[in-house]
């Protein structure tokens, strides 16, 4: 091949090893090693000048590109990487059948506590206020702590009574 320059040489070259490559890899990844392939030639067997010595070294040098790129895929796991469009994220909003079924849980609790005396009321009003039992003790006018302990477990016995004897349905 008379007149034919190095960097013609490598050009051809280069479009013989990304075909070669593409067929095996994505098309970017066949650019990308192609483009290894010739800063190795570039910068080590520069006194290389014909296409017969090129292009065996560049295939061979291509091969051990490719099998260290394989490699890295596996090793990184990106052969089972699934893409984000594929798995978007779940809000953080609760689905419609949570939202109903909290909505009738509430409900059967309000009205099994409006069945309730008023002892039973006021403890769970102060229970969901944050009160503590000894904060309790001291509003509502027990002796002992023993005491808002027996009647906190007196009232939700009656409310799960009120509410069908479970808490969920």
């Amino acid at each position: 091949m008379a007149g034919v320059t190095r960097e013609q040489i490598l050009a051809r070259l280069r479009e013989r090893m990304v075909a070669f490559a593409a067929s095996r890899y994505a098309r970017e990844s066949a650019e990308d090693l192609a483009q290894e392939v010739l800063v190795v030639l570039h910068e080590k067997y520069e006194h290389l000048e014909q296409l017969e010595d090129l292009m065996p070294l560049a295939f061979q040098i291509l091969r051990f590109k490719a099998f260290a790129l394989r490699r890295k895929i596996v090793r990184h796991g990106e052969h089972i990487q699934v893409s984000v469009d594929e798995c978007p994220l779940a809000g953080d909003a609760p689905d419609a059948e949570a939202v109903l079924a909290r909505k009738e849980l509430l409900a059967r609790l309000s009205k099994g506590i409006a069945q309730l005396g008023d002892r039973c009321r006021e403890l769970f009003r102060l229970k969901l206020q944050g009160r503590s039992f000894p904060e309790i003790r001291e509003c509502m006018g027990a002796e002992a702590l023993n005491t808002v302990y027996t009647w906190d477990h007196r009232c939700r016995k009656q409310l799960l009574e009120r509410m069908g004897g479970r808490w969920e349905r």
